[in-house]
């Protein structure tokens, strides 16, 4: 199943580059009041922009709490020695940036909150990179990096719940509770219709919104209610069921309109007066040296030590250098990293746009980086000595 979705995914990631160029240049042009000012502008009781970053990213998140509970259940991440490389280098991947970011920002409190946003890789724009290069990289490699970013996704999940949530209403976190637990219910109770859930879902995103839990978290938490299982008396159509069929509806509806909306209505930057300062500022060389060598270090580190440890085999027609450029490509964090910048500073917009610099320096050296290690990487493995058996897919 996680094959099949590559292409998805790498198409993806160039609508969501063509949205970010597009925010740029908008946001750079005689355009950029009428951006800002819509951007601003309420809709009932919140702005357009909070709208897009809660409402519609809610579904966002809900389509990757589907593809975790898939992948962990049913897919590539359903057994332990299938997790052990990409769940390790995903791991490596989180802690080495971080700690990077923490390194450059210290001594300033105020900066110091933003410490998870170099930990994330959006699986998008790398597998958009990965699709330029065509059949030199191979489809076992592909698979590796979606694994670490749908584990990253979730690590990125937890860090959003744990680190970056308000003032807490216990009476809506009870409410949002007792939600849960209805669509608990439903799912052991054997009911397969999508409807009941949705709607349920969308009473526990407004409770969650109003409990001081950041609001995707609803998505996340309706999708691990969602059954997996068919419907009764279909026991072999496992792609009729609920999950599958929501995944498959949500996909091209976030791929190509809400995900790129994301991008554009929040990676606009305006470039006008931005001085060396800014540039060279601890908190964008924490995000951007966090995004090219801390997920280098991390992943590839992480990666290789398990490797030769034994505990998991280098990817089926990889290279080591190969290994390197998608170590690289892994601190493309746009999507998730622009999302917790915008929790850890959602008072301060100065602090936004150094994180968006920031973002989009390491984002940008990350992917050529990686693209031309990969574009020079030799493609082909040594076959392995009589006796050493042959390397496994993941």
């Amino acid at each position: 199943m996680l094959r099949h979705l590559l292409d998805k995914e790498a198409s993806d990631g160039l609508v969501l580059m063509a949205a970010a160029a597009l925010a740029l240049v908008v946001a750079n042009s005689p355009l950029a009041p009428a951006y800002s000012g819509a951007l601003h502008a309420y809709l009932g009781p919140l702005s357009v922009l909070h709208w897009i970053n809660d409402g519609l990213m809610a579904v966002f998140f809900l389509l990757v709490g589907l593809e975790i509970k898939r992948e962990i259940l049913d897919g590539q991440l359903a057994t332990w020695p299938r997790r052990a490389l990409p769940g390790i280098a995903a791991a490596g991947g989180m802690a080495v940036p971080a700690l990077i970011y923490a390194a450059f920002n210290w001594g300033d409190p105020a900066t110091m909150r933003g410490w998870a946003i170099p930990t994330a890789t959006d699986i998008a724009f790398a597998l958009g990179v990965l699709a330029l290069l065509g059949p030199r990289v191979s489809v076992s490699l592909k698979v590796f990096l979606t694994a670490l970013a749908i584990i990253d996704d979730l690590g990125a999940v937890a860090i959003i719940a744990v680190f970056y949530t308000g003032d807490l209403s216990f009476a809506d976190l009870g409410l949002a509770a007792a939600a849960v637990a209805v669509l608990a219910a439903m799912n052991r109770l054997g009911v397969v219709r999508l409807l009941p859930y949705l709607l349920l879902g969308a009473v526990l995103w407004f409770f969650v919104l109003r409990s001081g839990v950041h609001a995707t978290i609803a998505g996340v938490a309706l999708a691990f209610t969602i059954p997996l299982h068919p419907a009764p008396g279909r026991p072999d159509d496992m792609a009729g069921s609920p999950l599958h069929r929501l995944e498959h509806g949500l996909h091209n509806w976030v791929a190509f309109l809400i995900v790129p909306v994301f991008g554009f209505a929040n990676a606009g930057v305006f470039f006008a007066g931005l001085t060396a300062d800014a540039l060279m500022s601890h908190l964008t060389l924490g995000v951007t040296v966090g995004l090219v060598v801390g997920k280098l270090v991390g992943v590839f580190g992480s990666a290789a030590l398990t490797i030769r440890l034994g505990l998991a085999d280098l990817p089926m027609g990889a290279s080591w250098p190969q290994l390197v450029g998608v170590s690289l490509l892994c601190g493309i964090g746009f999507t998730m990293s622009l999302f917790i910048g915008l929790l850890a500073f959602a008072n301060d917009p100065a602090l936004q746009d150094a994180v968006k610099i920031g973002i989009l320096c390491g984002s940008l050296l990350a992917g050529l980086a990686g693209w031309t290690i990969l574009r020079i990487a030799p493609r082909e493995v040594p076959a392995p000595a009589p006796g050493k058996g042959m390397r496994t897919p993941l």
